[in-house]
């Protein structure tokens, strides 16, 4: 029987009679100077103006993977984040002969470090700019939605073309509180990122999917990359004249540990959260959305184990794609069993009485009369394209015909000026669409795709008609007529496949490929469904920020300070090491420790920890990364702190900003967080640092590494 809390006994009274209230809020920097008080009164001394300006340390040291956010640890551009955010790049450079998923990765000097992939890139976001009145200004309200939605991304393309002048810099202008207001955000690109070092899966992923979300959690959930530049210091393709990144500013290491109840800063880039929603939006996810999608993922990797099974080099090529299905699904069914458990619905439904009673008593807080209704009209009929949406992505559900509707799309697109493409087809994205279609060849293998695409047609054709977009169900390949698709098409050919960026439409038109002759049959609908889609979202974008900004209000009437939904920027959280209530009579918390590791250590994956690891454990060689408190190394640990996926990786910073963890997952208690904080069961998951740095000395003998960094250990 594992142990569900690890605390010192004279603590667990005070656990229980005082249970930390989880901190809520995803802040943009520049939103804490409203929050000194609240820094102050947990313990945080690190000055407030550090953390709202990027050019100071620490937020000039967090960065972002395009995926997962991560942070320098040195003047030589070493970066430390999550194994599971790199593990696409263990994975590309694996082979059932040198598996560095199953052995791990060390590289001993720069020479032996391996490209991390056309698709990983490193970002450094140095300026932050509002730009709402750009963007909304002059527009009618009376524009139908498509209209104004085009013009919108207008604007956002001419301020984005416009910062990005430098072309060392990538330039993005994103909506926040759903459209109220808009920031250009401007990130140094860094396009030369590889492998350092990862530890064995058996240490990255332990416990792999069934410890996922779950505490206790015993998971060294830990790598190293390092980016590179040009010898001029400036973002540059990869290529062996490059040279480490210099990091203006990086974390410095804290070996000294934490304790209960003593504070955390944590800043990462969290992808989206829903905390605005409205109770019809969740009932939407609850009953009808989530539950088609969990079925969907579970169909999807039944298909992939049985299609690679037996084929050692096949797992190794579809490992990142599994990995990456498991997690959103045990997140997808984690949100639907916490819907079960506590009625989310019909706490939102309580407050948006409260708010409707407050707009009623504020009218002017309300553009017009009929705010309302049309945002249930608007909302209504974005569930319903929601519908559709996914009803196209299992009709597509292969990775040969994406490419296909890639590269065709990209030719009708650059037949017209820079400007007026849609976004994801101009000249700034040519390399991101090459770099995906290059990607492929680590990740595909023909006769597997083939068996997901013909799974796929078949739980297309059982979704209701209302789903399937108008004009598509005549379109569908037969199911006999797909092993003639994949035997004629050549697109499975990394060249061959890129040779299509350059060609013309007319060209994609008159190939016999089968592959390119779906996406050309396809098309007609999929930009029916587009444009029905622009339609909605236009719609929304006029009402939502509407109701936003009352809802703003009426939070100000309290004296709340709002913090916009997550959207993959960067952003500020903080809270205490603290465990939880997991139900009656359960605590869980704050910390595990490596004795964990051997009570579920079965020798069979996933709870098959290394030889070396167990022997290091079991001869106690815990040097300085003992905790005074517990005597062994603690390996992960629970803080209040308000994240979301995307914050994996994040930097679990001390009060004075140091380095002291890694954020990568949150308590299954916790999932629901994304739509309602409930501040008693909110937790993150952290691995601890001490742990990592213990495994770089004990285990794999990363000793350049360490020294690399640099460490503040606990005085003696």
């Amino acid at each position: 029987m594992f142990k569900s809390i690890v605390l010192p006994v004279a603590l667990l009274g005070a656990v229980v009679a005082t249970p930390a209230r989880a901190d809520e809020g995803q802040w943009q920097p520049h939103q804490l100077t409203q929050l000194k008080s609240e820094l102050k009164r947990i313990g945080i001394t690190i000055p407030v103006d550090k953390l709202t300006d990027l050019s100071k340390h620490p937020m000039s040291a967090i960065v972002s993977t395009g995926g997962c956010s991560a942070a320098f640890v040195s003047t030589d551009g070493l970066i430390v984040t999550n194994h599971h955010c790199g593990y696409a790049a263990i994975q590309r450079n694996s082979t059932p002969e040198h598996n560095y998923i199953v052995n791990g990765f060390l590289a001993k000097d720069r020479a032996a470090e391996l490209p991390g992939g056309p698709t990983l890139q490193v970002y450094v976001t140095d300026k932050v700019e509002n730009v709402t009145e750009r963007v909304l200004k002059g527009l009618s309200p009376t524009m139908p939605g498509r209209e104004r939605h085009e013009e919108v991304q207008s604007r956002i393309k001419a301020l984005t073309a416009e910062c990005e002048s430098d072309k060392a810099y990538r330039c993005s202008v994103p909506a926040f509180h759903r459209g109220l207001e808009y920031y250009r955000i401007r990130q140094m690109m860094i396009r030369d990122v590889r492998l350092v070092y990862a530890p064995s899966d058996m240490i990255g992923n332990y416990g792999g999917d069934i410890d996922n979300y779950e505490f206790p959690r015993h998971t060294g959930d830990f790598s190293f990359l390092r980016a590179y530049v040009g010898k001029d210091g400036r973002p540059a393709d990869p290529s062996p004249d490059n040279v480490p990144y210099k990091s203006k500013d990086f974390l410095v290491v804290s070996a000294e540990g934490l304790k209960n109840g003593d504070p955390i800063l944590l800043a990462g880039y969290p992808g989206r959260t829903s905390r605005y929603k409205l109770p019809a939006e969740i009932r939407f996810a609850r009953d009808s959305d989530f539950p088609m999608r969990v079925a969907g993922m579970q169909a999807d990797l039944a298909v992939i184990a049985a299609a690679t099974m037996g084929n050692p080099a096949y797992d190794v090529r579809y490992a990142s794609v599994v990995k990456s299905i498991n997690n959103v699904m045990k997140k997808t069914q984690g949100l639907m069993d916490g819907f079960a458990r506590k009625d989310v619905a019909a706490i939102k439904d309580v407050q948006d009485a409260e708010f409707r009673a407050w707009l009623a008593k504020n009218p002017a807080a309300a553009p017009n009369r009929t705010m309302l209704s049309d945002l249930d009209a608007v909302i209504a009929a974005d569930m319903a394209m929601s519908d559709e949406d996914y009803a196209w992505s299992v009709a597509n559900h292969s990775d040969l015909l994406y490419s296909a509707r890639i590269l065709y799309r990209l030719a009708i697109e650059r037949a017209k000026p820079d400007a007026k493409r849609e976004p994801g087809y101009q000249e700034r994205d040519l390399p991101f669409i090459k770099a995906r279609l290059t990607r492929l060849e680590q990740s595909f293998v023909a006769s597997v795709d083939e068996a997901r695409y013909s799974a796929a047609l078949q739980r297309y054709a059982r979704l209701p008609a209302k789903m399937r977009p108008a004009g598509l169900d005549a379109l569908m390949p037969a199911a006999a007529a797909v092993p003639a698709m994949y035997k004629g098409t050549e697109l499975g050919d990394t060249a061959k496949r890129l040779a299509w960026l350059t060609r013309d439409a007319d060209a994609f038109r008159k190939s016999d490929d089968p592959m390119i002759k779906q996406s050309v049959k396809m098309q007609d609908v999929s930009m029916a469904l587009e444009s029905r889609r622009k339609e909605v979202a236009g719609n929304l974008e006029k009402v939502i920020p509407q109701y936003m900004s009352a809802v703003i209000a009426w939070k100000k009437s309290q004296g709340k300070p709002v913090y916009p939904d997550a959207n993959s920027t960067l952003r500020v959280t903080f809270g205490t090491v603290a465990p939880y209530v997991a139900r009656d009579g359960v605590i869980k918390g704050p910390f595990t420790t490596v004795d964990g590791i051997v009570e579920k250590h079965t020798g069979k994956d996933p709870f098959n920890a290394p030889k070396p690891l167990l022997e290091a454990i079991k001869a106690r060689r815990f040097g300085v990364y003992a905790d005074p408190v517990l005597h062994t190394v603690p390996v992960n640990f629970l803080s209040s702190a308000d994240t979301t996926g995307g914050n994996s990786g994040s930097a679990v910073m001390n009060k004075r900003g140091e380095l002291v963890g890694l954020n990568f997952d949150s308590t299954y208690e916790s999932i629901t967080k994304d739509f309602y904080f409930d501040s008693a069961i909110t937790r993150a998951i952290h691995v601890d640092i001490r742990y990592m740095l213990w495994v770089m000395q004990e285990v794999d003998h990363a000793d350049n590494l360490i020294k690399e960094m640099t460490i503040k250990y606990p005085k003696k």
